[in-house]
């Protein structure tokens, strides 16, 4: 095709946000060794906050939204890849700095994608996507200072969402007691569905009384939101647990003290699966096409056409979504 379909996302001279379809050349997207024909993106937060002009997220006066693909290699100048592959990219600058996943055609670095693990189809990489990918590592990151099931449950909070799901279902499957700590009380029985063995409510928190140090409670936890919710978390959890900080959608500041640290010597991880160095991310996926693949995932995936892509983001916004929004591109 001489053009081909793209979503694009700019700011006006008054930086106010406009976005919408417009027809794309192979010759005006970004430098990259290799041509994918996408056949799936998805919609994380970031892609709702940047589309919307809710948060500063494009670095640069006009990009094609998407910050995850999936598809085949249409072309490659670098050896690692081939005409015909299936591939996968999340992250780096895709849909903030470099023309991304929401169009039929994406030209990336090799150096971004990672091949299709056994085990997955196009689809499924992009029920998981950045969600499942930041889900996968901070598994990993936890694992890797020592939570095992045996040490006791792990809290989970924005428990809805694509990661808090994504989690919950990952970690039931390798054997661990989730708690799910939501502000929706009515998905207690689809939390429930996808690994919970406890659904817990935000408003039976008192954030604004946090003890330095309350009753040691968590092993693990995985916090999406950050502020009073992971002050709380690092208040109860055990001796040696440990914390996973992957989201800020309630804050992005955290009134603490360091005696958690200290006095039970837990471990606040922070998780950036943007910059994510290739072999661990290579690993991650492989774990979730394997052992840490979810029992549920497509319970919690909903798939809308190319064309629905700018109807979905106010609720993504508005914090109306649960579980994965999938977006089919092409064939």
């Amino acid at each position: 095709m001489s053009t081909f379909k793209a979503f694009r996302i700019s700011e006006t001279a008054d930086r106010k946000i406009e976005a919408g379809f417009t027809a794309f050349s192979l010759d005006q997207l970004d430098p990259g060794e290799v041509v994918v024909r996408v056949a799936y993106s998805d919609i994380n937060y970031k892609d709702a906050l940047a589309a919307t002009g809710k948060g500063r997220i494009l670095r640069r006066q006009s990009c094609i939204g998407g910050i995850d693909l999936s598809g085949v290699v249409e072309s490659s100048s670098d050896a690692r890849f081939k005409a015909g592959d299936k591939v996968l990219a999340t992250g780096h600058d895709l849909g903030v700095a470099h023309h991304g996943g929401y169009a039929e055609l994406a030209r990336v670095p090799a150096d971004w994608l990672v091949k299709l693990p056994a085990g997955l189809d196009l689809a499924d990489a992009m029920a998981f996507g950045t969600a499942g990918f930041t889900a996968g590592l901070g598994i990993v990151r936890m694992e890797q200072v020592g939570l095992k099931p045996a040490n006791g449950p792990v809290v989970v909070s924005g428990a809805t969402g694509g990661v808090g799901s994504i989690t919950i279902d990952c970690m039931a499957r390798l054997g661990y007691h989730l708690v799910a700590l939501t502000s929706k009380s009515s998905e207690a029985d689809y939390l429930k569905l996808i690994g919970a063995k406890e659904v817990r409510s935000m408003q039976d928190l008192d954030l604004t009384k946090i003890k330095p140090l309350d009753k040691a409670t968590w092993a693990g936890a995985v916090d999406n939101l950050g502020g009073g919710v992971l002050a709380w978390m690092a208040s109860t959890m055990q001796i040696g647990g440990a914390i996973a900080s992957i989201g800020l959608a309630a804050s992005v500041e955290l009134k603490t003290t360091v005696m958690p640290f200290i006095l039970r010597g837990v471990s606040l991880l922070g998780v950036d699966s943007v910059n994510c160095p290739m072999p661990r991310r290579a690993e991650v996926w492989r774990r979730l096409a394997s052992d840490m693949r979810p029992a549920h995932l497509k319970d919690m995936v909903r798939t809308i056409s190319f064309d629905e892509l700018p109807s979905a983001f106010p609720d993504f916004v508005a914090g109306k979504i649960k579980g994965r929004t999938v977006v089919k591109i092409g064939a």
